[in-house]
């Protein structure tokens, strides 16, 4: 058997195996990065009624399940959301009642419009972002990929938060880390690290929470962008 079957073996094995996954398909959540979300937000308490949040990286869905679970109004009260919830991605996903889902590419100016659009003005409470890149395996290009898509982020943001708006963001511990970090506290008020339970401890993944966007961050992004949205 080759070193890679090995591997995939093992990998499913354990896969299967997982407490979060088996938790997933009790609870019909598309995955089981759900529970990175559910564990960050017990912390922090990011997910309040009526807020408007932006989900980045959102397909297969697991995240916006969440996000949509805790906005629901009760049948009694009508049914629905108390709040507004856009999801966007990349890939297709399936859809998710009272969520507004804008697929394509977070990186071209088209995408960020068609964003802007679901968002219909309103300035928002919270961004969430599980994006990562397909990764090469090469640890530099890999770093450098993630990094990107968390500047983008962090730019998106700084032009679109409220002045008491929170962005969470995945990255990965390595080459490039501790530039992350420092582009984070140049950027909110308020930073801190999270490694929720379901994130596997021998992943390099964990979550940067920036909260409360600095006002001469904001003057940056309004600077560069010609005038903010």
């Amino acid at each position: 058997m080759s070193k890679r079957k090995k591997v995939n073996r093992a990998w499913l094995a354990q896969h299967i195996d997982d407490p979060y996954v088996k938790l997933a398909r009790k609870h019909e959540y598309r995955s089981r990065a759900a529970f990175k979300l559910i564990g960050i937000d017990e912390q922090d308490r990011l997910i309040r009624p009526a807020i408007t949040v932006v989900d980045l990286g959102s397909a297969p869905g697991a995240w916006s399940q969440v996000l949509r679970e805790r906005l629901a109004r009760p049948a009694a009260a009508g049914g629905g959301v108390d709040g507004r919830i856009v999801a966007l991605d990349l890939l297709p996903m399936e859809p998710i009642a009272d969520v507004a889902f804008v697929q394509g590419d977070f990186r071209e100016e088209e995408t960020l419009r068609r964003l802007e659009e679901a968002l219909a003005g309103a300035r928002v409470d919270l961004v969430v972002s599980d994006m990562a890149p397909n990764l090469s395996g090469i640890a530099a290009a890999d770093s450098a990929r993630m990094a990107d898509l968390v500047e983008l982020a962090v730019a998106f943001a700084l032009a679109h938060l409220k002045p008491d708006g929170a962005l969470l963001v995945k990255c990965f511990h390595g080459s490039g880390y501790s530039q992350i970090v420092e582009l984070f506290k140049r950027s909110f008020v308020r930073v801190a690290v999270r490694k929720p339970k379901a994130s596997r401890d021998r992943s390099a993944e964990t979550y940067l929470l920036g909260r409360g966007p600095k006002a001469s961050a904001v003057a940056g992004v309004d600077e560069r962008s010609g005038g903010g949205s």
